[in-house]
């Protein structure tokens, strides 16, 4: 803890700036993990495979029902759209998925990008900081009013302006660029799985809608 305490006493106003980044950082990527893992998130497969069998059973009104025991995952919001126009034509159901889509696509995909320019910013802080030591340490070595001991301590303390900020930037920019490529990929997978899926259960809606309306002999 006393590391700490010197580097952010040596590193000045710039630690401070870049702690607030990654106090930012660190509540997009709890809040972005809690929702992509807990509450979008869903074992497609075979909730799926359970609609199917439902919808083929023409049991329309339990398919819902299993869509709304999942309320706050993505897939089931968007499944739910189309069920509830099961009974309507081909250009309703497209237009029920395609609407309930892009209501949830946008949830989905929210705050995760922010992390990546995060990261630059805390970056871009720490070379801030890195340049602003430098030439508190290059005025120390110019300036001839200041003795030769004082001018060594303000050389040291320009470096260590500039090192502590480049480390500390660094120590938050890599953290989050990995969460934003672990989240980005989770994120992509649940966009994935509602673009195929939403397909799926079209045709397979429009074939039970056809064979329904076809006249058994």
């Amino acid at each position: 803890m006393g590391e700490i305490a010197e580097a952010f006493e040596t590193g000045g106003v710039w630690m401070y700036i870049i702690l607030v980044v990654s106090v930012m950082a660190v509540g997009v990527i709890i809040e972005r993990f809690i929702f992509l893992f807990f509450k979008y998130n869903i074992n497609a497969t075979a909730f799926m495979a359970q609609i199917q069998k439902l919808v083929m059973a023409n049991n329309i009104d339990r398919a819902i029902k299993l869509c709304n025991a999942a309320p706050s995952a993505a897939l089931p919001k968007v499944v739910k759209a189309g069920l509830t126009r099961a009974n309507k034509g081909e250009i309703e159901i497209q237009n029920a998925l395609e609407e309930a889509t892009l209501e949830v696509v946008p949830q989905i995909m929210k705050r995760t990008p922010s992390l990546a320019a995060l990261a630059n910013i805390a970056t871009l802080l720490g070379l801030l900081g890195t340049i602003i030591g430098l030439i508190n340490a290059f005025r120390a070595l110019e300036s001839e009013q200041v003795a030769v001991e004082d001018r060594q301590k303000l050389l040291s303390q320009g470096i260590a302006l500039a090192m502590n900020t480049t480390a500390f930037g660094l120590i938050v920019a890599i953290p989050s660029l990995l969460a934003h490529l672990f989240l980005s990929g989770m994120t992509k997978k649940i966009v994935d799985e509602i673009d195929q899926h939403s397909v799926k259960l079209e045709n397979l809606l429009v074939s039970r809608g056809k064979s329904l309306a076809t006249p058994t002999e």
